[in-house]
């Protein structure tokens, strides 16, 4: 969880990660982006903030929280 800054937000990239990219980003929460959203609709995960008419991201809080819960 040092990764993570101490207040702000996070795309979902930053959170499910890509090994795609280089560098790749390192998944914090390894799941694929379709289990993410389908998580989202259940409730398991933290729902998204939306930043603007296409952009959506998550508070840190709300990312350490689940963290917290799932350890």
């Amino acid at each position: 969880m040092s990764r993570l800054p101490e207040a702000g937000y996070l795309r979902l990239v930053q959170i499910i990660g890509n090994s795609k990219v280089q560098p790749p980003i390192p998944a914090i929460i390894p799941v694929s982006k379709s289990t993410w959203w389908a998580g989202i609709k259940t409730g398991r995960y933290p729902a998204p903030v939306k930043l603007g008419p296409r952009i959506s991201a998550w508070r840190v809080e709300d990312i350490r929280a689940l963290i917290e819960r799932t350890a």
